[in-house]
């Protein structure tokens, strides 16, 4: 074992001890050995054991845990350590600019356990709570993650979306003065829309396709290199990148074959053959198919649905009435329920705004107990006769307990106009519980919407495994709304989903889940995924109009007394 493996071995045991409130004087024993040996000018390992203790700085105790390193390549101690501690936790030491006096709050006060919900919490303005974090260590920490995330060569598609816009603008600016109104375009799983990106590729038509793909590599803004079929490159960040070139009268067949995935491409191909195309159009024309969308290009059902024209009408963002579930600094929101409110009216455009602070189990949120909610709605009526015809409705998220009832009571619950029911803690049981936890939260008479279902953090937390037939099906049966939460770190309820739902007659909700009046803005990739989900206006809630809302919250209401 080499000097440096001893050297971060000791180091991380410092810093668990140090989670753990340890002996201070024992964690600077070992912190500082850390220091001195990966300075040390020989190897450990070619050192005799009975001379390791009479190195400067190294007494009998880390003498004796050196030997045990390089006799075993293990630490009792240090595993010891590791086994009373979250694995996200442990994760979350190797992130830069943080060590463990802010890890211990970040993991006891604010009970987050993994990187994914330290994400999700900086992007909620939670961690400038807590003693010691401040707005701008907020959004250092949000950098390393996002840094750290990176290099696993995956990202969320919103962490694209910006580089991906500017690049195609350099690429096109640089054609024009290279090419005769050549042709672009994104493809692969940028234009599906897909909620992780592994690649984001480019189609080129050009009339010189093969002038234009040699002069590509000297592009400034990347270094592409020469490939098997396109010209490809990594970025800095990790993200890799494809560009196809092809001749101008290839441009819509290549387009076409690099959007969809390959059970899309060979299904259609078989029917519309290998022929020179003017347009999208014109290959599923040649198919017998109607138009698809390339956010349902995923080789599902979307060719049988082609072939009889059963396609959904797909929605889209400017479908939306309304905007549901959002917070205000009455929880963890940053902006006022006024300013939130009035964004929507003004900025937005919107009819209806739906307000869902936190209910009083989640306390690191500020959550609302019954008095608070008391003044909540007081302002809320203030309001409403203040911004008419404009509208705030009165909701919760009411925390899911373990056992599956909400944190209020009927008496408190039935003051709402809609209640969003959510799970934010004990995410680690089986199958079996976590559904039979979700099914009598929406059994509750007062559940209106079932919040983010699975409590996933894409790319971080895989969420609590659900049967989700039987989810869908109670939703169904006791007339419960399912969110697709729009957070990009979220997009839960997952697309592939939405049509069982659909299908069983579940209206869903397309919900910011804002804390900040940008977030409103987030409620476009809900809008993307819920495409890819199928999903059509007449089957979303808050596509619905201020009338039409209003009634079937009151029908709600009218069924419960």
């Amino acid at each position: 074992m080499e000097n440096k493996t001893i050297a971060r071995t000791l180091r991380l045991l410092s810093q668990l001890m140090e989670l753990h409130e340890e002996n201070p004087f024992k964690i600077k024993s070992i912190a500082n050995a850390y220091f001195k040996i990966d300075k040390l000018p020989f190897a450990l390992k070619d050192k005799p054991n009975d001379e390791i203790d009479k190195i400067d700085g190294i007494g009998k105790s880390l003498a004796a845990k050196i030997v045990e390193l390089l006799e075993t390549g293990e630490l009792t101690e240090l595993n010891d350590n590791i086994n009373k501690t979250p694995d996200g936790v442990v994760e979350m030491l190797g992130i830069k600019g943080i060590g463990p006096k802010k890890i211990f709050i970040i993991w006891r006060t604010l009970g987050i356990e993994s990187i994914g919900e330290l994400y999700y919490a900086c992007n909620e303005n939670r961690l400038i709570e807590a003693k010691g974090f401040g707005l701008k260590t907020q959004e250092e920490i949000k950098n390393a993650i996002e840094f750290k995330l990176a290099a696993n060569g995956r990202f969320l598609y919103a962490q694209v979306e910006a580089f991906a816009d500017m690049l195609y603008a350099q690429i096109s600016e640089w054609l024009n003065k290279t090419e005769q109104q050549p042709l672009l375009a994104f493809a692969g799983q940028y234009r599906r829309a897909c909620e992780i990106i592994d690649e984001l590729e480019f189609v080129i038509g050009a009339e010189n396709a093969s002038d234009v793909k040699n002069k590509l590599t000297s592009f400034e803004p990347l270094s592409l290199i020469v490939g098997e079929d396109a010209l490809i490159t990594t970025t800095n960040t990790g993200l890799r990148i494809k560009i196809f070139v092809v001749d101008e009268a290839a441009f819509y067949l290549e387009w076409f074959k690099q959007t969809g995935n390959n059970e899309h491409v060979e299904e259609v191909l078989k029917l519309a053959g290998q022929g020179s195309f003017a347009s999208e159009e014109a290959i599923y024309s040649a198919a017998g198919l109607a138009f698809i969308e390339p956010e349902l290009r995923e080789g599902l059902d979307e060719i049988e649905l082609a072939k009889t024209n059963k396609l959904p009408t797909l929605i889209t963002y400017e479908d939306l009435k309304g905007s549901l579930h959002n917070h205000s600094t009455w929880s963890d929101g940053v902006h006022t329920l006024e300013q939130m409110a009035v964004y929507c009216k003004d900025v937005l455009n919107l009819e209806y705004f739906g307000i869902c602070d936190h209910s009083k189990t989640a306390v690191y949120a500020k959550g609302l107990n019954e008095q608070r909610v008391f003044g909540q709605h007081q302002e809320i009526d203030e309001l409403n006769n203040k911004l008419a015809p404009f509208k705030i409705f009165k909701g919760i998220e009411s925390d899911i307990l373990s056992d599956g009832s909400l944190d209020y009571s009927a008496d408190v619950l039935k003051t709402f106009d809609f209640v969003v029911a959510s799970v934010h803690s004990n995410l680690r049981m089986d199958e079996l519980k976590a559904t039979t936890r979700l099914i009598k939260a929406i059994e509750n008479p007062y559940t209106t919407i079932l919040g983010h279902p699975t409590g996933r953090l894409l790319l971080s937390r895989a969420g609590y495994p659900i049967d989700y037939r039987k989810v869908i099906d109670a939703c169904a049966a006791n007339n419960v709304v399912i969110e697709i939460n729009a957070n990009p770190l979220r997009l839960d309820l997952d697309w592939r989903w939405h049509r069982y739902a659909l299908e069983k007659g579940v209206l869903l909700s397309v919900n910011p889940d804002a804390h900040r009046t940008d977030g409103f803005h987030d409620t476009r990739y809900g809008i993307l995924v819920a495409r890819k989900g199928g999903l059509s206006a007449t089957k979303c809630l808050n596509a619905c109009s201020l009338v039409e809302i209003t009634e079937h919250f009151e029908k709600k209401s009218i069924a419960l007394r």
